[in-house]
């Protein structure tokens, strides 16, 4: 399933432009983070409205979610979704604390070392995309919450009034270099407003 104009080798460039961004992101939290943390795009798709809100295990699922609105020549949301069990455990490991909790006590470090590392993979998702199809894009500050899948997707939905049917969704996989344990499998998904959408297709060439 997918929108009617993009095929597999549109995806495929999307996640082309994703494991670039990938790759930006796994150099900048390395430096952050003094670990060596790796990153890819395993898969890209283009998914319907509803069909994502099954995506990260249903809209009642409690997770770890990065909202920013991007403006320029491309309007739209962008989410960056992690189930919380992945978040607590990679956290834990890079603050050295394994008490570390998202949803009890969320520790100052540990919730500014997740929004840091939101800031950098969205920043460097936004860059690629931005080079590759040429256009200009500004990304509003994120903001990071701990809640429902549904209710953080409709929070940061509210403000926009028409929403595409089609949701962009790049899998990304975050682990430290070598240790498998710590991996982290997040969903970034991007909204174009649908005007934006139009913009895009351009941009890859779609007629």
């Amino acid at each position: 399933m997918g929108h009617p104009k993009i095929n597999s080798m549109h995806l495929d460039i999307l996640k082309e432009i994703g494991n670039i961004g990938a790759a930006h992101a796994a150099t900048a939290l390395s430096d952050l983070l003094k670990k060596k943390i790796e990153m890819r795009v395993p898969k890209v798709e283009m998914i319907t409205f509803n069909e994502m809100m099954d995506l990260a295990g249903g809209p009642e699922k409690v997770v770890v979610g990065i909202f920013l609105r991007i403006e320029g020549d491309l309007e739209g949301s962008m989410f960056f979704i992690l189930p919380i069990e992945q978040a607590n455990r990679f956290i834990q490991h890079l603050i050295q604390d394994d008490q570390f909790d998202f949803q009890s006590n969320g520790s100052f470090i540990g919730m500014s070392a997740m929004q840091e590392m939101g800031n950098i993979l969205s920043g460097s998702y936004l860059s690629a995309l931005s080079d590759f199809l040429q256009l200009k894009m500004y990304p509003t500050v994120p903001g990071l919450s701990i809640d429902m899948f549904g209710a953080i997707i409709s929070i940061g939905l509210i403000e926009i009034s028409q929403v595409s049917d089609y949701v962009i969704v790049i899998n990304t996989s975050i682990s430290e270099e070598g240790l498998e344990n710590t991996e982290m499998k997040g969903h970034f998904l991007l909204l174009p407003d649908p005007e934006s959408f139009n913009v895009i297709f351009k941009a890859l060439g779609v007629e």
